[in-house]
């Protein structure tokens, strides 16, 4: 009998247990809701209240939705710390190192969106984002070799994309290899008739 008392209390922790977790699981997602809503409406303060009522430094979710409310509202230093919370959290989550780039290049902050890229390209060698933008900060350096290898390996992935094609012509056009990227500003100019940026650089080509 003592036995079945013991069971029977251990079955009703369990019970109310998993009763008051669906309570704040119920809550949370109404925050979620609530946050969505208010960003629509462009209540950015009121979002980031409705989430903050909830936070857990240790929810990657949490933190990552705050980030990106903490962007939007233009408070960039703590839109980052947020992001940051979520990188360290998901150390391999493309997305939240995605996100702590917005931020970061809005204060100007290159190297370290720099080093967020090569962190993603480590794990993704093949994303597109990370692999643009690296590239077009290493062309706007005069890195032009290096912005080259990465706009080709956009181009092998997607060989009639425009972004890359273009990028790819300038990179090479600047490295000296001008063959290579009047054949790329002509296949560019297939993909966008008239560009009037591929024209001028097929103007410099003699």
């Amino acid at each position: 009998m003592e036995i079945l008392k013991k069971l029977f209390c251990i079955s009703a922790i369990s019970l109310t247990a998993t009763f008051s977790f669906a309570q704040n699981e119920a809550k949370l997602q109404k925050a979620f809701s609530d946050s969505y809503t208010q960003e629509y409406s462009k209540k950015y303060s009121d979002a980031i209240s409705s989430l903050l009522s909830f936070y857990n430094e240790d929810s990657y979710e949490i933190n990552l939705r705050l980030g990106w409310l903490e962007y939007m509202n233009k408070n960039y230093a703590q839109s980052i710390n947020y992001y940051q919370k979520a990188v360290n959290l998901k150390p391999y989550a493309v997305e939240a190192k995605l996100g702590i780039v917005k931020p970061l290049s809005v204060l100007e902050n290159w190297d370290k969106v720099v080093s967020q890229y090569e962190e993603i390209l480590k794990i993704d060698p093949q994303n597109y984002t990370a692999n643009y933008w690296a590239g077009v900060i290493n062309y706007n350096r005069k890195k032009y070799e290096q912005a080259g290898k990465l706009f080709e390996k956009l181009v092998n992935l997607y060989p009639f994309d425009y972004d890359a094609n273009h990028m790819l012509a300038w990179s090479f056009l600047n490295a000296g290899r001008i063959n290579d990227a009047k054949l790329l500003f002509q296949k560019a100019l297939l993909i966008r008739p008239g560009d009037t940026s591929c024209l001028e650089g097929l103007s410099k080509i003699k």
